[in-house]
């Protein structure tokens, strides 16, 4: 089976070259009636030598105009208005999804400081935390020895879409959404199977355009579908869902948190607010990554905090935020933890999520229990319950395919 690949786009351009023989056949009968009427029926049947020269220089103008047209269409021109934005998300379409189908793609690590190291670059992207990439710069090609590779179709759970746009090269303004699906299978229940599917809504695009090609992996064909358009970048689906306020012997306190994004997200802009009473502290977070569809620790102590399955952890005793221990910084009887953000160019911060415990919420714990969240939303208080046996890094939820 031969790979093959195939390029769509959304935007229904002018069909130039049927436009031009219209044109010239609709000049050719201007022309034409406009010496019948013109001249005598007579002399023109007598004078065979002029009618065939008329006939024989329409032809050429109609063959020149063809000619032009299929010119200006291959230099990507066009006669007449030409809506230069438009083109700009083609072009960028097709070029991205190149760069994903054409290559194993590339890491430059950082320097560790504002620049890059370029000569410890890589081709094993794949290999990289979500860290690391962050930091550096990655191009996500998607092949290796001309077949689909796997193993790098999971790590774009590690890229943020922000990291995964740039190395596409779209332009700031632009983002992308991604879609890999098995498209022939010998194996029938494969089809149509998701392996990765995430990226920027479309809802708020004034203009996208879509690219799609057919790669080979092993025996199967796989369907990538790169969508490009002017949507922002941001991806705000981080949830809150579970928070050990009482822990016993010395334990730390500890927050859960669930990235709802197949691209990874960073925190960068997103802070926790917890609030007791009349007290409130609160923590913006300046650097870390959580990687795609997994669970993230924010506790008060990583030395002794239970990891599970969580995939990254993070220390916010640190801030003063979480306590681990005889220093208790969660209210044990009644509180709130909140999970904020700060879009870029703003000042006042967004709440997505919230836990909250006491008081008129019915969600009392005693030592060693926990709020868990349950499905809905994460805002409301009839959201969460309380348990007796915490699972610090396990989510018991499906993932959606926003990112």
């Amino acid at each position: 089976m031969d790979d093959s690949k195939t390029h769509r786009m959304n935007h229904t351009k002018t069909n130039r070259l049927e436009t031009s023989i219209c044109l010239a056949t609709f000049m050719t009968s201007l022309v034409v009636v406009g010496r019948m009427e013109e001249a005598d029926w007579t002399q023109m049947r007598n004078d065979e030598r002029g009618l065939t020269a008329v006939i024989e220089f329409l032809s050429a103008f109609t063959l020149f105009l063809m000619i032009l047209t299929a010119f200006m269409s291959l230099a990507q021109l066009e006669m007449g208005s030409n809506d230069t934005e438009i083109d700009q998300v083609d072009q960028a379409v097709v070029s991205g999804l190149d760069r994903l189908t054409s290559s194993s793609g590339w890491f430059v690590p950082s320097d560790g400081g504002e620049g890059f190291d370029h000569a410890n670059s890589t081709k094993d992207w794949h290999m990289q935390s979500a860290g690391a990439l962050e930091k550096g710069r990655v191009q996500t090609g998607l092949m290796e020895n001309n077949q689909l590779d796997m193993q790098r179709v999971s790590a774009l759970s590690n890229v943020t879409l922000a990291s995964f746009s740039q190395g596409l090269g779209l332009d700031e303004d632009l983002t992308a959404f991604l879609r890999i699906s098995i498209h022939a299978s010998y194996d029938d229940s494969r089809i149509g199977l998701i392996l990765f599917e995430g990226g920027a809504d479309l809802n708020s695009a004034r203009m996208a355009s879509t690219a799609s090609s057919t790669v080979r992996s092993g025996s199967e064909l796989v369907l990538i579908t790169l969508e490009v358009h002017d949507a922002n970048r941001g991806n705000e689906k981080l949830l809150l869902t579970e928070v050990m306020a009482r822990p016993i012997s010395g334990g730390p306190e500890w927050i859960e948190v669930y990235n709802d994004n197949a691209f990874a997200t960073s925190l960068y802009g997103w802070s926790f607010n917890t609030s007791s009473g009349s007290t409130s502290n609160e923590v913006l977070l300046q650097q870390g990554v959580i990687s795609g569809h997994s669970v993230a620790l924010f506790t008060g102590s990583l030395t002794t905090q239970e990891q599970g399955n969580a995939s990254q952890m993070f220390d916010l005793g640190q801030y003063g935020l979480l306590g681990t221990g005889s220093m208790n910084l969660l209210d044990d009887g009644a509180g709130t933890v909140e999970l904020r953000f700060t879009r870029p160019g703003q000042i006042n911060p967004v709440t997505y999520s919230k836990a909250e415990w006491g008081g008129q919420t019915g969600l009392l714990m005693n030592l060693n229990q926990v709020i868990v969240w349950e499905g809905g939303s994460t805002m409301s208080s009839s959201s969460w319950s309380v348990q007796s046996n915490s699972t610090p890094g396990d989510v018991f939820l499906e993932p959606s395919n926003a990112s």
